[in-house]
């Protein structure tokens, strides 16, 4: 499966962004599909994620702040970023895992300034 990520951007820290992840196939068809993160100069982290039954699951980092949906018609994946912090600011990453396939989109900067 193919992933297009968009929607990052500059905002102020207290501000919200929407990440929309693209896929190129039916999103019921994948198992999970998830949101990752890298900072400069640390690891790519895990964000969020929703899998096919809908179910959800957020880092302890993010909790209460983000939301990851979906929109099946569209075959999108939704991340909700409210209430950003500086320490948010990274390059975000969807994924998409089907069967023992793993696919990772193209990445989108998010930047949060003080």
């Amino acid at each position: 499966v193919q992933l297009q990520a968009s929607g990052g951007g500059l905002v102020q820290a207290g501000g919200s962004l929407r990440l929309s992840c693209a896929a190129s196939r039916n999103i019921l068809t994948l198992s999970v599909v998830g949101w990752y993160r890298q900072a400069p100069g640390k690891q790519r982290e895990w964000v969020a994620d929703i899998s096919r039954s809908s179910g959800t699951n957020y880092a302890d980092s993010v909790k209460g702040r983000f939301t990851i949906s979906r929109d099946i018609a569209e075959n999108t994946v939704y991340l909700q970023m409210d209430s950003l912090k500086p320490e948010d600011t990274a390059v975000y990453y969807c994924k998409a895992v089907r069967s023992t396939v793993v696919s990772w989109g193209q990445g989108t900067q998010v930047t949060v300034s003080s």
